[in-house]
């Protein structure tokens, strides 16, 4: 079995900062090789389902390196696209992505977003909410600053329902990214908290009904990559 590195809830704040400060300069190349690749094609179906508007503003929620970044400002060419996430080493590590892109990154913390009520036409988050320590309270500062009308488009893990895709994508994640991680010199503890993170999150079913409860309205979801993530969207109304 492997050894549990979950953190208590009163430490994950500060566990998951220090984890993705660590990881930063390799966490782009760690990603793809966990996904399979996969998970470009995932952030692109997401965004697309949100479709924001050309001219509009757009807020990426727990941005990490910027990867939702690049394909919002390719849909906004007139519009601008804000990265906010806590892990500073994350957001530098992603400058040159945005280089020569209606794109900025702003520190701060999914929970306090600082921005103003009603400030963005689309949000985007991805694969960050299993490491926030409260998910509803992050879709109630989502719906907070998210204008009437904008759309939310959320890309998260799940787990596979068939029974054997579920084995394999357990033993996969649990057993076999930590061991690529190790190989690859990267940091094994990260990469067993990964997978660990994933298998204690909401399934999908659960996760829009707490979006429901946050404000959300028409929160519908899809599966993808076999069931091994769904992305949820919504509206706000008014």
């Amino acid at each position: 079995m492997s050894t549990n590195v979950l953190p208590p809830p009163d430490k994950k704040a500060e566990y998951v900062e220090q984890m993705f400060s660590r990881i930063a300069p390799g966490y782009d190349t760690m990603n793809g090789i966990m996904t399979l690749g996969l998970d470009r094609k995932w952030r692109a179906m997401t965004v697309a389902l949100a479709a924001p508007p050309s001219c509009g503003r757009a807020l990426d929620v727990g941005t990490g390196t910027g990867d939702f970044l690049v394909e919002l400002t390719s849909w906004m060419p007139d519009g601008l696209a804000v990265g906010v996430d806590f892990t500073v080493p994350m957001m530098r590590a992603g400058l040159p992505k945005i280089r020569d892109r209606r794109a900025v990154f702003v520190a701060g913390d999914a929970l306090m977003l600082p921005f103003a009520d009603e400030s963005f036409d689309t949000i985007t988050t991805g694969f960050t909410l299993r490491n926030v320590t409260d998910i509803a309270a992050a879709f109630r500062e989502m719906w907070r600053v998210a204008r009437v009308g904008a759309t939310i488009a959320c890309l998260e893990v799940a787990r596979p329902r068939h029974p054997l895709l579920r084995a394999g994508h357990w033993f996969y994640f649990q057993r076999i990214v930590p061991l690529m991680a190790r190989a690859l010199g990267a940091d094994p503890e990260a990469y067993t908290y990964l997978p660990q993170s994933a298998r204690v999150f909401p399934p999908p079913e659960e996760l829009a009904q707490i979006m429901r409860a946050a404000g959300w309205s028409d929160v519908m979801y899809r599966l993808v990559g076999l069931g091994a993530a769904a992305i949820h969207t919504g509206i706000k109304r008014g």
